[in-house]
């Protein structure tokens, strides 16, 4: 059994007046459809960033035309690269005037049986996912704590907690991001900075599509109580709740994307 998509939903001015930055935001992911989601609720300037120039973009052209649209600055970045990561958070802050909000969104995962998984694969899911997240966290707490104010949130995973076969390396990325969330919030709460993540089960990707067989999609999706992956801007929703100063009383909290029973 499936239940049917619900209407979007309108945005609520939950972001008036922020700044928000977002990683991987290129393309038809969660990433962009947290962009589009801070910009229907109010942010008055959304920077997205991402390694392919032209979906970035046409990300960002598309953002653009969006009714009422924030200013939309968009930047090349690798987050595997430290000095990458430091340029996009200088331009951030310079086209901006301060980013009030920090959306972790990059994440690279991948299918493969831990006994042919390589050295290099492991690395590079890991490098992406959990390292890149934390150089992100690092380069925007230096900028966020002397302010003594700003938010983080990260995308985690429900694999994080629970057991999927060749899924070794990205499973475990996602609860290092997990652990990063709850102990940099401890360190952040005395300035002021708030550090929650997501963990979506599954969602409607294109990149899931193309590396996870359909017959396992099919058996993930009849898992959910609604019989159905989520729609990208429904983990975002979650996302603009986090970020909101709705969510002023939580931190180090990993918040579960999901309809599936445990």
């Amino acid at each position: 059994m499936s239940i049917s998509v619900p209407s979007y939903v309108q945005g609520h001015q939950l972001l008036a007046g922020k700044a928000v930055l977002i990683t991987a935001a290129a393309g038809a992911g969660i990433g962009f459809a947290a962009a589009q989601r801070a910009v229907e609720e109010g942010a008055r300037a959304v920077v997205i960033s991402d390694i392919h120039e032209g979906r970035l973009q046409q990300a960002a052209e598309t953002l653009t035309a969006l009714p009422g649209a924030a200013s939309i600055y968009a930047q090349l970045a690798d987050v595997t690269d430290e000095s990458a990561v430091q340029e996009l958070v200088a331009h951030a802050e310079q086209a901006t005037g301060g980013v009030d909000v920090l959306i972790n969104n990059a994440g690279l995962g991948g299918t493969r049986s831990l006994v042919d998984m390589s050295d290099e694969e492991w690395q590079r899911v890991l490098d992406i996912t959990l390292t890149g997240t934390m150089r992100m966290t690092r380069a925007m707490l230096r900028v966020m704590q002397p302010r003594k104010s700003g938010v983080i949130v990260n995308n985690a995973s429900v694999l994080g907690w629970r057991a999927q076969r060749e899924q070794c390396h990205y499973a475990a990325a996602k609860a290092g991001v997990m652990a990063l969330t709850r102990c940099a919030a401890l360190e952040a709460a005395e300035h002021g900075v708030r550090i929650n993540a997501v963990s979506p089960s599954i969602a409607l990707l294109d990149f899931l599509r193309k590396s996870t067989r359909h017959e396992l999609l099919e058996e993930l999706s009849a898992r959910e109580a609604f019989g159905r992956p989520a729609e990208v801007w429904e983990v975002a929703n979650v996302m603009m709740f986090l970020a909101s100063d709705y969510a002023s009383y939580m931190t180090g909290e990993v918040v579960s994307v999901s309809s599936q029973h445990p």
